[in-house]
């Protein structure tokens, strides 16, 4: 049944407000390990902790990102599962969370510097992935040194353990994306115009030197409670167990054709979860909101299933007029809202009767046409039994001048 009235709207100062974006993990510890341009901030999300989660609720965040929930209560000792259907993501966010031995750290430090004199040298074992175009990422002599430094780790996995391994991994990672030609000035992830870089195997040394004594640091603070992270598609949560969960704070992929796979290719394909670019387009397919590679041709063909709709007055009008001017935009809008349905009816199986749910999303527009995807969010929220749905604007983003981020709250009664 589609809401009659949109849900409460709370207008907050329409201002930027960087503390609730990205920007404010940086400069936190393990926070800001590796880049992912849509994450959301550790300071929203203690926010919400203090106002709905006590010491003893066990939390839910059912697209774990970066780990940024699951780390914000792993710190205080707050119980939190964490899922993702995408294997790096749920191996970044128990990297990020785990509590590390000194020895282990040691171990790592250890095997840091053998790494970066790998990267240094001038010869050696060399392993680079089949990324398409790889010389648009790295000049010759950034991939050469990033190259044998990727093969050392690979030698060093035969001997240290596996805790040892993940920190060179996330170390890599992060060397190896500063040293990459592309730029983080936008929402999403893209080319640096004119030349590379200037970089050499001394350059990619010391980024790697720089991130290891970070991570290093990062790594021997101290963890009370670690998360569970499990590999499960948000569509079906029936892998956890039902009525467990009391606090939901998490951000879906926002309906905006940007691609999280996209964004994460790099260290996807360094790490081996990936190994040609059907690899990419055929887990964004399976991921809400996905158009990378095969997955737009798949929504060009996507019909919704006999007897379902999304329980938004005037959704079907909306898409209508998107169809107007692109017939895939709207199938990707309506599988997109159709993925969501199926999700938060999944997850009401899962909450604690008096449980709340808080959706950071954005709005977006196609066009000239505007999608509520904060009302829309409110509405299956109550069609899926939930209550008292609530959107707050927190903050305005740095885009359109219509598009804002928002909390969708609501409670299991």
């Amino acid at each position: 049944m589609a809401a009659a009235l949109p849900p409460q709207l709370d207008h907050a100062p329409p201002g930027r407000r960087d503390d609730l974006t990205f920007r404010a993990n940086l400069k936190e510890a393990r926070y800001g390990w590796l880049r992912l341009t849509p994450a959301y901030s550790v300071h929203l999300v203690a926010r919400l902790l203090d106002e709905h989660a006590g010491p003893d609720s066990r939390v839910l965040d059912p697209f774990c990102g970066t780990g940024t929930t699951s780390l914000v209560c792993a710190e205080r000792g707050v119980a939190c599962d964490t899922t993702d259907i995408n294997p790096f993501l749920v191996w970044l966010a128990r990297a990020k969370t785990r509590r590390y031995a000194s020895a282990e750290i040691a171990s790592f430090v250890t095997s840091a510097r053998k790494v970066e004199r790998a990267i240094a040298s001038a010869r050696g074992a060399s392993w680079t992935p089949e990324i398409h175009k790889i010389e648009r990422w790295w000049s010759p002599p950034s991939l050469a040194a990033l190259g044998r430094g990727r093969a050392a780790i690979l030698r060093a996995r035969e001997t240290v353990e596996q805790p040892v391994a993940n920190l060179l991994d996330v170390t890599f990672c992060r060397a190896m994306i500063e040293s990459a030609n592309v730029s983080f000035g936008h929402q999403s992830m893209s080319f640096r115009k004119g030349d590379h870089l200037p970089s050499n195997a001394a350059d990619v040394a010391a980024r790697f030197s720089r991130a290891a004594s970070a991570i290093a640091r990062a790594a021997s603070s101290p963890v009370l409670r670690p998360p569970a992270a499990h590999l499960i598609d948000a569509r079906d949560l029936s892998q956890l167990p039902r009525e467990s969960f009391d606090c939901v704070i998490t951000s879906p992929p926002y309906p905006n054709r940007m691609s999280y796979v996209r964004e994460l290719r790099p260290y996807m394909y360094w790490l081996g979860y990936l190994e040609g670019s059907r690899d990419a387009g055929e887990l964004d397919w399976r991921a809400i909101g996905g158009t990378w590679g095969c997955a737009t041709s798949n929504v060009a063909k996507w019909e919704p299933p006999p007897r379902t709709s999304v329980p938004f007055r005037g959704f079907g009008a909306i898409t209508s007029a998107i169809a107007e001017r692109s017939d895939v935009l709207a199938r990707y809008v309506a599988k997109y809202f159709h993925d969501a349905t199926l999700h938060l009816a999944s997850l009401f199986e899962v909450m604690r009767h008096g449980a709340t749910a808080h959706y950071i999303v954005g709005n977006s527009k196609f066009y000239d046409v505007m999608l509520p995807v904060e009302a829309i969010y409110a509405s299956i929220f109550e069609a899926a039994g939930f209550r008292e749905a609530r959107v707050t604007t927190i903050r305005k983003r740095t885009s359109k001048k219509e598009l804002f981020e928002f909390v969708v709250s609501a409670s299991k009664a």
